[in-house]
C-alpha cells in the first residue's frame, strides 16, 4: 500500500477543496494516485466542491455567539463569493453551527477548528455541507473565542462586524437581562468606535511607544523650552488614551460621560461590580 503523506493530503485539498480526512481516505483508495484521488472525491458527491475551491470568496458574514450561562463566546467570520449568499439566513445559520463549534472547542485556529465536532458533525463536514447548499465556495476566514466571568456579543449590519468583550463581574449574575443589556451597550460602542484597547493599561506596548515618539517630535517642532514640549507630548498622550481607550472613550449613546462611568452606574443600580476586561472586534474583510 503506497504511504500517503501529509504533503499529499495537502496538496488534493488545496486542488479540490475538499476535508482533510476525505482527502486521506481518497488517497488511501487510490494507492496514492493524485488524479484517481480527484476522481474518487468527484464520485463521493465531492465534485461540486472540486469546482469551486479556489474562487474568490470577498464576501460573506461576521457571526457572534454567546452560551447560556454568558461565560463562553465565540466570533467567526465566515465567507462566501457573494453578498447575496452572504446575508442569506441558511449561510448565517451554518455560520452560528460553526461558531458554536468553536466557542465549545476553543481551537487555536481556523484549520484546527476545521476537526471540531458540532452535534455529531465535523466542522469540515459543516463547510462541505455548506458549499453544496448554497452554490458558492465557502472557507472560514478567522475565529477566536473567549471565556470569561462574563461575555457578551453584538452584531452589526446584519454579519458586517461581529463583537465579544469581557468583564470580570462582582455580585451580578452574567446572564441577567440588566447585566446583558449594559453589556450590549458596551459591545455596540466596540463595534461603533472601534478603540486599541479596553483599558489605558492594556494598549500594547508597541503602539503607546509609537505614539508618543509621534507626539515628541511633532512638539520638537514647536520650538518651546524641553520641558514644554514634554507637556505637550504627554497632553496628546492623555488625549489618544481617552480617544481610542474603551473605558475612556465618550459613550456614544450619552457623550456626557464615558464608557466606563455608564458600566459603573449599571454596576450601581445592580448592586455590584463590572469591570471591562477585553473585547475582540471582527470587521467583515479586514
Amino acid at each position: 500500500m503506497a504511504e500517503i503523506t501529509a504533503s499529499m493530503v495537502k496538496e488534493l485539498r488545496e486542488m479540490t477543496g475538499a476535508g482533510m480526512m476525505e482527502c486521506k481516505k481518497a488517497l488511501a483508495e487510490a494507492e496514492g494516485n493524485m488524479d484517481a484521488a480527484v476522481d474518487v472525491l468527484r464520485t463521493r458527491g465531492l465534485a461540486a466542491v472540486a469546482k469551486k475551491a479556489g474562487r474568490a470568496t470577498n464576501e460573506g458574514t461576521v457571526m457572534a455567539v454567546v452560551n447560556d450561562a454568558c461565560t463562553k463566546g465565540a466570533v467567526l467570520e465566515l465567507n462566501c463569493e457573494t453578498d447575496f449568499v452572504g446575508m442569506n439566513e441558511k449561510f448565517k445559520a451554518y455560520a452560528t453551527r460553526i461558531a458554536t463549534a468553536a466557542m465549545d472547542n476553543a481551537p487555536v485556529d481556523a484549520e484546527q477548528l476545521k476537526g471540531c465536532t458540532q452535534d455529531g458533525e465535523t466542522v469540515e463536514d459543516i463547510l462541505t455541507d455548506c458549499i453544496h447548499v448554497m452554490g458558492e465556495n465557502c472557507q472560514i476566514a478567522r475565529v477566536a473565542e473567549v471565556e470569561a466571568p462574563a461575555v457578551a456579543s453584538y452584531i452589526h449590519g446584519g454579519g458586517k462586524i461581529g463583537v465579544l468583550v469581557n468583564f470580570a463581574v462582582e455580585g451580578i449574575d452574567p446572564a441577567c437581562a440588566a447585566f446583558q443589556t449594559c453589556a450590549r451597550d458596551v459591545a455596540m460602542q466596540v463595534a461603533a468606535v472601534n478603540p486599541v484597547s479596553a483599558t489605558r493599561e492594556s494598549v500594547p506596548a508597541d503602539v503607546a511607544a509609537h505614539e508618543l515618539e509621534i507626539y515628541k517630535a511633532q512638539a520638537a517642532e514647536s520650538g518651546k523650552p524641553e520641558n514644554i514640549q514634554e507637556k505637550i507630548a504627554q497632553g496628546r498622550m492623555e488625549k489618544f488614551y481617552k480617544e481610542s481607550c474603551l473605558s475612556e472613550q465618550e459613550f456614544v449613546k450619552d457623550s456626557d460621560m464615558t464608557v466606563r462611568q455608564y458600566v459603573d452606574g449599571c454596576a450601581k443600580e445592580m448592586g455590584g461590580k463590572i469591570e471591562i476586561q477585553g473585547f475582540i472586534r471582527f470587521a467583515l474583510g479586514e
